[in-house]
């Protein structure tokens, strides 16, 4: 069983969902990243998700491009990123990682050495944001023989037989993306989150995260009412990126928000 399984299955029992916070690997830079981690969990994140900074980061707002660019002031590259995951495995063989990022990095290293990579690295999960199922094929048959689960996003305007055809090719757990636009643009409608949730667990088992638009404690109770795990990113990245010229408070500053939606999910 992958690790992200075995956390779902023991959130499951214990009667709590998933809380999934986003950074991006080396801001502002590369020495807080490992420490960020560590204090994540600590403050109660289930699963993290570890963006790979690029240069076109098309779907994030500008919180996460910023992000990005202070990575990519540093050449963070994903072979650093994935350094990182491997120093992280040092002191934490049980937390779910997950890589999150675009293709071209993935291109240029190769599907299958980057796969065996992600793997040696112990990275559990890949979401490449730009692969569509229907040209992932290639990467998800590398990613399933390194029992990496390959996972997708789905959209509030994902049609009944897209929706279908996503679920089969991911697994691990399905991403929802709340909202229409980029990360961090606008308010949730929980009402229409819960809707669309109930037509995804209508066609899938795996579990359902839910991501932009979350901000604080509030919102995040209320989508872990309705789904089975609460994904964070800008309101996060951006605690970050105001503390860049402190990188030594960004631990504390990021684990104090976690721990603020973790009470409030568990509350």
């Amino acid at each position: 069983m992958s690790r992200i399984a075995a956390c779902f299955d023991q959130l499951r029992a214990a009667g709590r969902k998933a809380l999934i916070p986003y950074i991006t690997a080396g801001d502002p830079n590369p020495e807080v990243t490992v420490p960020l981690l560590h204090a994540l969990v600590k403050a109660g994140a289930d699963i993290i998700e570890v963006g790979v900074p690029f240069s076109d980061p098309m779907a994030d707002g500008p919180v996460i491009q910023q992000a990005c660019e202070r990575a990519l002031v540093h050449h963070v590259s994903l072979r650093q990123v994935l350094e990182m995951v491997r120093e992280f495995r040092r002191q934490n063989n049980t937390t779910p990682l997950v890589l999150m990022g675009y293709l071209n990095p993935v291109e240029v290293m190769g599907y299958g050495a980057f796969a065996t990579a992600a793997a040696e690295a112990g990275v559990d999960g890949v979401l490449m944001v730009d692969l569509p199922p229907e040209e992932g094929g290639d990467l998800v048959a590398q990613l399933r023989q390194q029992s990496l689960d390959p996972i997708f996003l789905l959209a509030p305007t994902t049609t009944p037989a897209r929706l279908k055809k996503i679920c089969a090719a991911a697994s691990g757990f399905v991403y929802y993306v709340s909202l229409k636009g980029v990360t961090g643009a606008a308010t949730l409608d929980t009402q229409a989150v819960s809707n669309k949730v109930k037509e995804i667990r209508g066609v899938t088992a795996l579990p359902i995260g839910v991501g932009f638009g979350i901000r604080d404690g509030a919102s995040a109770a209320r989508v872990a009412a309705v789904a089975d795990a609460v994904i964070v990113g800008s309101a996060l990245v951006s605690a970050i990126g105001a503390l860049a010229d402190t990188p030594d408070k960004i631990p504390a500053a990021a684990a104090s928000l976690l721990a603020e939606m973790r009470r409030a999910m568990d509350g």
